[in-house]
């Protein structure tokens, strides 16, 4: 009223203050939550420009872990409301199914590994590979290696150059594919003494970690992208696997990064 005052009737603050009984101080009080909202909206358009497939619960764990923002789960769902960040997404109907027995979590780093091939293409139509492999204990990605072909001894190579720089895992996990089973990759692993855990032929679910890594490549990376070659596919694959270890929160590790995963259980 006050300020209504002041603004239509060209009176003086004092005057207003005194017609009013507020004093001055609240009358030129600036709520702080109003800076903060902004703050707020701003790292949200921010989040959801950069990563248009992340919904309120990453945007949100983004901001309390990443950034360390201690913000209410419930102040930022309301502005994300208000920009209207909550109509980006319109959420695909799913089959129902029976849930799958869930894997052992390893208790440390290098106990067991997991790897699989992905498909995609560049622009102009020709295939490529790429390689997965991370770290089932705290979903590191541990490597994308990118090509035309990978064959086994490709993979053979990728392996060794992660145990010089990571230690060697205990086991890995993947399917029955020619490039796992073959005398190359199976020789290697015996003289290595690494156990090679094959799955079960249909039975994915078995690799689960991979193929829920797999399926986060697509929808966050992968799939938003096109390529017009191997080293602009690389380089970007690079740049996005420091991205997920460092900075994606992951629902699976209460929401924390890779990294800051393996920090807190060590």
């Amino acid at each position: 009223m006050a300020q209504h005052a002041v603004r239509s009737r060209n009176v003086s603050v004092r005057f207003a203050c005194k017609l009013f009984v507020v004093s001055e101080s609240c009358y030129r009080y600036q709520p702080q939550l109003n800076a903060e909202n902004d703050l707020i909206a701003d790292w949200l358009l921010r989040i959801t420009d950069s990563q248009r497939n992340w919904g309120f619960g990453l945007c949100f764990l983004y901001l309390r872990n990443v950034k360390g923002f201690r913000f209410n789960p419930k102040r930022v769902y309301r502005i994300y409301c208000e920009l209207s960040l909550n109509m980006r997404i319109k959420p695909k109907k799913r089959l129902k199914r029976d849930k799958p027995e869930p894997l052992a979590v390893p208790e440390s780093s290098n106990e067991c590994w997991s790897m699989d091939f992905m498909h995609d293409q560049l622009s102009d139509g020709r295939s490529v590979r790429l390689l997965n492999v991370i770290d089932d204990f705290n979903r590191e990605a541990l490597a994308i290696e990118v090509d035309f072909s990978l064959p086994a001894n490709r993979v053979v190579r990728t392996l060794e150059r992660l145990i010089e720089w990571k230690g060697k895992p205990t086991a890995i996990r993947c399917d029955n594919g020619p490039e796992y089973t073959g005398k190359i990759l199976t020789s290697w692993a015996v003289q290595q003494k690494i156990a090679l855990r094959f799955i079960q032929p249909g039975k994915p679910q078995q690799n689960a970690y991979i193929e829920r890594y797999n399926r986060t490549v697509r929808y966050d990376w992968l799939g938003q992208h096109l390529f017009t070659s191997l080293d602009e596919l690389q380089d970007s694959a690079t740049q996005w696997q420091w991205f997920y270890n460092h900075e994606r929160p992951n629902m699976a590790l209460n929401g924390f990064t890779p990294m800051q995963h393996i920090q807190r259980m060590t």
